[in-house]
């Protein structure tokens, strides 16, 4: 078994997109008309045929409450592995990126969190071997 899918709730699925893409450098692999929102899926250009994050779109009810409480308490949504979180913190930076946890050396791991523009808390990670 492993993981096909993943996914994060988005605000709006164009400004998501552009963000994942544009800034985050994902790349976008499936963008399929649903009569409204879309099947919208992006992957990192190291593993194009790696796991997908779709960019749902949050129209539930429960979704709103749910990401105001993991914002409000500072919880990342999800995690992102990097290379090195110093320079990839950097580099969002100039982007214009705003990060609510500057990065953190914490022994074999080192994190940074960042607000993704779409409702959501990111953090960035890296696991010394």
């Amino acid at each position: 078994m492993r993981i096909n899918l993943t996914s994060v709730l988005v605000d709006d699925q164009d400004k998501a997109l552009r963000f994942y893409t544009e800034v985050l450098g994902f790349v976008k692999k499936h963008d399929i008309p649903m009569g409204g929102p879309r099947w919208l899926t992006v992957v990192s250009p190291q593993e194009p045929e790696g796991t997908e994050l779709v960019l749902e779109p949050s129209g539930h009810p429960a979704v709103k409450p749910f990401k105001d409480a993991l914002v409000a308490d500072g919880i990342p949504y999800t995690s992102f592995a990097v290379e090195d979180v110093h320079a990839e913190h950097a580099r969002l930076r100039e982007l214009g990126v705003r990060f609510t946890q500057e990065p953190v050396d914490m022994g074999t791991v080192t994190t940074a969190v960042f607000d993704d523009t779409c409702g959501n808390l990111i953090q960035i990670a890296h696991q010394a071997a």
